[in-house]
C-alpha cells in the first residue's frame, strides 16, 4: 500500500464515520458539526484524485459559507430533537435498505473498476486549468442541467420557506397597504366640548396697584 492509498482509506473511513454520526447523533448542532467534518473529508479525497476545484469550492463554499449558516440556524432555532426522533425507527427499515443497494453500488462499481476510462484517458498537458475546463463544460455541454438543477434548488428553497413560516401571535408586523389607505379620522377623532369661562385673578393687580402708591 503506497502513502496515496494509506491517505485514500483514511479520509474514506472518516467520511463514512462522520456521515453515520449526522442521522445518529442527539444533539442537532453536533450532527452539522459532524457534517462539516464528513465534507472537509470529501474535499480532501477530490484533492487525492487531483481535481483541485471541487475540493477548494468545496471547503470554501459549503464549509466556509452554508454550513457555518447552518450552525447558527440550527443553534437559534432550539429544535425539539425528541419530536423529531419519534419516527425514526419506522423508517429505519426503508432507510437501511436504501442504504444497503447505495453501498452494494459502490462495492460493485469499486470491485470493477473504470477500466476503459483508466485506460483510454487521453494524457492531459499540464498547462491546461481544470477550472476553465470545467467552466467551459458547465456552460456549454451541461447547460440545460445546470438550469434544472438551479431550478430544483429555488424550489426546495421557497418550499423551506413555506414550511418553517409561522405565523406569532405577538408579532407586531403591519400590512404597508392598510397603512396607505388609512384616512385621518380613522386614527383622529375630535369631541366637541362647551367653552368655559374662567374668572380672571385679581389678587396680583390689586397687589401692584399698592405699590405703585407706597
Amino acid at each position: 500500500m503506497d502513502f496515496t492509498t494509506g491517505f485514500f482509506y483514511l479520509f474514506a473511513a472518516a467520511l463514512l464515520f462522520a456521515g453515520f454520526r449526522v442521522v445518529t447523533a442527539r444533539n442537532a448542532v453536533h450532527a452539522v458539526l459532524y457534517l462539516m467534518l464528513a465534507f472537509s473529508q470529501a474535499a480532501a479525497l477530490w484533492l487525492l484524485l487531483k481535481a483541485e476545484f471541487l475540493g477548494i469550492t468545496l471547503v470554501l463554499v459549503y464549509l466556509g459559507a452554508v454550513m457555518v449558516l447552518f450552525l447558527f440556524v440550527v443553534m437559534m432555532l432550539d429544535i425539539n430533537i425528541d419530536a423529531l426522533r419519534r419516527g425514526f425507527w419506522s423508517h429505519f427499515p426503508l432507510a437501511a435498505l436504501i442504504g444497503a443497494v447505495v453501498a452494494g453500488e459502490l462495492i460493485a462499481v469499486l470491485w470493477v473498476g473504470f477500466p476503459s476510462i483508466a485506460n483510454n484517458a487521453p494524457a492531459v498537458s499540464p498547462t491546461v486549468s481544470n477550472t476553465r475546463e470545467l467552466g467551459k463544460l458547465l456552460y456549454s455541454a451541461y447547460l440545460y442541467p445546470i438550469q434544472v438543477a438551479g431550478f430544483i434548488l429555488l424550489v426546495a428553497m421557497v418550499a423551506a420557506i413555506a414550511l418553517t413560516l409561522r405565523q406569532r401571535k405577538d408579532s407586531k408586523a403591519i400590512n404597508p397597504g392598510d397603512q396607505v389607505h388609512v384616512r385621518a379620522s380613522d386614527r383622529l377623532v375630535v369631541v366637541p366640548m362647551a367653552a368655559v369661562k374662567t374668572a380672571a385673578p385679581t389678587a396680583p393687580a390689586a397687589t401692584a396697584e399698592e405699590g405703585k402708591k407706597a
